[in-house]
C-alpha cells in the first residue's frame, strides 16, 4: 500500500527538515589580527579556599610546596599555559593595604576579610608570595590597586615598590624585604567594581579619580604600564560611554566588563549539580547573552577609539551558582559540571570572534571559588571540565583570527531556541589552524559541513571534552569522568572538512 504523507510535511522546506543535524560553516583563511594570550587570563581573589588551602597551604601538608605554594596546582596550570593572573581581587582590593602584606610574616597586621566570609586575614600571603607564585607559573601578574579605600600616594608607592631600580625609599625597602631586582610588572588595575563594591561611585567621579589615580602611577625605566580602569557591570552602557569620553587615550590601556552567568537570580542562583533540562537551557542563554555584551560596549568604544587601541577586558566572567550545601555561603566554592565546561567554551569563541577589541579577559576564580579549574581537598586535587577546556583552547592563543561564517541548527525548549554550534578559528605561527566547535545540544549529534577558503591542508586530527549528562561532574572519587580524549569525528571530503559534533560537547581540531 502507497504510504500517504500529510500535506504539512510534503510543503517543509528542505533545509527545516535537515535543520536539526546540519550546520554550515564558511572559514576565511587570511586575519588581519592576533587573539591575545590575555583571552585566556585568570582571577585569583582573597576569597574562601583559592589563596589559602588552594594556593598557599599549611607548613604541614605532605606534597611537594615551594615556600608553602603547593606546585601539583602550579604544574596544572602550567599546562594549560595561563598567560596572567588577576590579584588581590575583586572586592577584597578594594580593602587591601599591600604594605600589610610585606616583610617578616610573623610581624604583618592581621586583618577582617569582611567582603568574604569575614574571616581574619592573616596577610602570609602578599606582594612577594603573589609574584613568586607568578614567576613559578611563568605568567604575567595584573595587580589590582586599592581605589575605594586607599590613596593615590599608596598605589604609586606600590608601583615603585614593584618596578623601580634607582635610588628611592620604596627601593630600599624592596630590597630589604629580600628582592634586589624590580619585578616590572605591567598590568594594573584602577580600581575594582567602583560602581558597587569599590566604593558605589558615579561614572563621572570614578573617570576623574581614575585620572588622578593614573597619573602618579608613573612608568619606570623598562616597565611601562598598561592601566585599566574599572569598567561596567552588564549592561551599564553609560558607564562605558563616560568613562570613555572623560578619560585620555594615553592614560588609558584597557576598560573592563563584568559579566556573570547566573542560571536563576541573584537571590537563589541555581544549584551547581542538580538542574533540569529548563533550567540548562536558560543558563546557556544567559550565558550567548556575553556576544550581546560585548558587542554593543565595543560599540562605544569604537565611537571615541577607532584604531581600537583601548582594550575591553573582561576581567570577571563565568558561572556563578549556589554554593555546595553544607559549605561557608561567604567563599562561594562550588562544583563544576559539563555545563561549565559548554560555558567556557563558548565563552572563549565569543572573545576570540570580538579579539580586535576584547584583548584580555578572567574567568573567576582559579581555585576552589566560583567557575574553579581546580579543587583541592587537603592533600587531594582534581581538574575540573573547564580546566580541560581551557586546555584545548590555548591553541589559539597568539595565534591569527580567522573570520567566520556559520549557519547553526536550533536547540529549542519549550518554545524557545538557541544556535546550537558555537565556534571560531585561528591560524598559528607554524601554519596549522585550529578551530574550537562546541554543540549545546544534550540529544543530537550534529554535521558541520565547512568550507575553507585560501587554506591548503592534508590531515585533521582532534580532541574533544564531553559526558553525557549536562549534571556530570569530575569527583575526587573519579576525577577523570569528564576529560580531554581524542576526537576521530572530522575528515576530508575533497576541500571540505566535514566533522560530526556529538551532544553536550566542546571539540578541537588541528588542520595541516
Amino acid at each position: 500500500m502507497k504510504k500517504i504523507f500529510p500535506l504539512c510535511i510534503l510543503l517543509l522546506p528542505v533545509h527545516v527538515l535537515f535543520a536539526q543535524s546540519t550546520a554550515s560553516l564558511d572559514i576565511e583563511g587570511t586575519g588581519s589580527h592576533q587573539i591575545s594570550r590575555h583571552i585566556y587570563g585568570h582571577f585569583s581573589e582573597h576569597l574562601g579556599h583559592c589563596i589559602y588551602d588552594g594556593y598557599w597551604v599549611s607548613e604541614q601538608l605532605a606534597i611537594p610546596k615551594k615556600d608553602r605554594i603547593r606546585l601539583d596546582v602550579v604544574e596544572a596550570l602550567k599546562k594549560i599555559r595561563i598567560p596572567n593572573l588577576r590579584w588581590p581581587g575583586g572586592c577584597f582590593a578594594d580593602e587591601y593595604h599591600w604594605r600589610d602584606g610585606i616583610g617578616p610574616r610573623n610581624q604583618r597586621p592581621k586583618m577582617i576579610n569582611t567582603h568574604w566570609g569575614g574571616v581574619t586575614e592573616d596577610n602570609s600571603f602578599g606582594t612577594h608570595e603573589f609574584l613568586e607564585l607568578c614567576e613559578l607559573l611563568h605568567t604575567e601578574p595584573y595587580i589590582s590597586a586599592n581605589v575605594g579605600s586607599g590613596t593615590v600616594d599608596e598605589m604609586s608607592k606600590w608601583v615603585e615598590y614593584l618596578n623601580f631600580n634607582g635610588l628611592s625609599p620604596m627601593t630600599e625597602l624592596r630590597k630589604q624585604n629580600g628582592h634586589e631586582a624590580p619585578w616590572k610588572v605591567s598590568f594594573w588595575g584602577v580600581g575594582n567594581e567602583s560602581w558597587g563594591c569599590g566604593g558605589n561611585m558615579t561614572a563621572e567621579y570614578y573617570a576623574n579619580e581614575y585620572k588622578r589615580y593614573a597619573t602618579f602611577a608613573r612608568n619606570y625605566p623598562g616597565a611601562s604600564l598598561k592601566k585599566i580602569a574599572s569598567g561596567a557591570n552588564e549592561r551599564d552602557y553609560n558607564w562605558t560611554e563616560t568613562c570613555m569620553r572623560i578619560i585620555p587615550r594615553h592614560m588609558l590601556w584597557g576598560l573592563s566588563l563584568h559579566y556573570y552567568t547566573v542560571p536563576k537570580n541573584w537571590g537563589n542562583k541555581g544549584s551547581a549539580t542538580s538542574f533540569d533540562e529548563q533550567e540548562y537551557f536558560t543558563t546557556l542563554e544567559k550565558c550567548l547573552y556575553m556576544d550581546t555584551l560585548v558587542t554593543k560596549h565595543a560599540a562605544i568604544m569604537d565611537k571615541y577609539d577607532k584604531e581600537k587601541r583601548v582594550a575591553l577586558v573582561v576581567d570577571e566572567w563565568g558561572i556563578w551558582t549556589n554554593v555546595e550545601p553544607g559549605t561557608n555561603p561567604g567563599f562561594l566554592y562550588q562544583q563544576n559540571s559539563m555545563r561549565d565546561a559548554l560555558i567556557a567554551g563558548i565563552t572563549l569563541n565569543i572573545f576570540n570572534n570580538h579579539s580586535d577589541r576584547v584583548r584580555m579577559a578572567n574567568l573567576a576564580q582559579t581555585v576552589n571559588v566560583l567557575q574553579a579549574l581546580i579543587l583541592t581537598d587537603k592533600e587531594k586535587m582534581l581538574l575540573t571540565p573547564t580546566y580541560h577546556v581551557f586546555d584545548l583552547f590555548k591553541a589559539h592563543q597568539d595565534a591569527k583570527y580567522l573570520p567566520i561564517r556559520l549557519k547553526s541548527p536550533d536547540y529549542s525548549v519549550g518554545g524557545r531556541s538557541l544556535p546550537a554550534v558555537s565556534v571560531s578559528a585561528s591560524r598559528d605561527s607554524s601554519g596549522a589552524v585550529h578551530i574550537s566547535f562546541v554543540n549545546i545540544d544534550p540529544t543530537k549529534k550534529i554535521s558541520v559541513q565547512t568550507s575553507l577558503k585560501n587554506i591548503s591542508w592534508k590531515s585533521v586530527n582532534g580532541q574533544i571534552v564531553t559526558s553525557k549528562k549536562f549534571t556530570d561532574i569530575n569527583t575526587f572519587g573519579q576525577p577523570d569522568r569528564i576529560r580531554v580524549t581524542p576526537f576521530n569525528g572530522a575528515r576530508k571530503q575533497g576541500d571540505q572538512l566535514t566533522v560530526e559534533l556529538p551532544p553536550l560537547s566542546v571539540v578541537m581540531l588541528e588542520l595541516r
